[in-house]
């Protein structure tokens, strides 16, 4: 059986009232990825970014909203520059960083982690830039 696949709105609706930051994270991904393929999967209520549908091979980051926040999390976290130290988690791979508006997009340390984790899965899959 595979994975249920669904549409962005649907992780909007697990938590409406982060959509005004699920929409600018989401608008934020494109601007630095415009060909990223993006996949809602309701089951895991996130959607990834990523060169491609399969999110720990493919996926570089996804969106997790959660009752209090949403979290911007990093499938291979653990293997970037952070020198600010944003990042949460324990994990062999994954971090994330909490976010609660969409003000917080203005950082420009959430931009360089996204570039970041984006060139990462780039070279890793051997992808053309």
């Amino acid at each position: 059986m595979g994975e249920a696949i669904g549409t962005f709105e649907q992780i909007v609706s697990l938590e409406p009232q982060h959509e005004a930051l699920l929409r600018a994270l989401r608008a934020l991904a494109f601007e630095l990825h415009p060909d990223l393929v993006e996949v809602a999967r309701p089951g895991d209520r996130a959607v990834s970014w990523g060169w491609g549908p399969k999110k720990m091979s493919e996926a570089y980051a996804c969106a997790l909203p959660y009752k209090d926040h949403v979290n911007l999390a990093f499938y291979r976290g653990a293997d970037l520059a952070d020198p600010a130290a944003k990042l949460r988690g324990t994990g062999k791979a994954m971090r994330h960083l909490p976010l609660t508006k969409p003000e917080q997009l203005d950082d420009p340390v959430v931009r360089r982690l996204l570039v970041a984790a984006r060139v990462e899965r780039q070279e890793a899959l051997r992808r053309p830039g």
